[in-house]
């Protein structure tokens, strides 16, 4: 992510977009992706500010990401 897309992004913006980075992170475990292949998206990235500029708030993407590869792997379970 460039520096001035990041300074284009308020906070605002981000938070209404939660929810959909955090479908990206799941969608993308589903898929089969790993964690370092994750770090390198917008999604993470994203995620990433969310958590540095609202800690208590917002959940580091290192945290979902572990909390998502449970939920995608529980559902598997059942599935199967």
């Amino acid at each position: 992510m460039t520096e001035t897309t990041a300074a284009s992004l308020t906070i605002g913006q981000l938070e209404a977009k939660y929810p959909m980075y955090c479908k990206a992170m799941r969608l993308l475990l589903k898929e089969g992706c790993t964690q370092k292949q994750i770090e390198r998206t917008v999604c993470w990235d994203r995620l990433a500010i969310l958590h540095k500029s609202l800690p208590k708030s917002y959940k580091s993407p290192e945290y979902l990401f572990w909390l998502f590869r449970r939920e995608v792997e529980h559902l598997k379970q059942i599935t199967c």
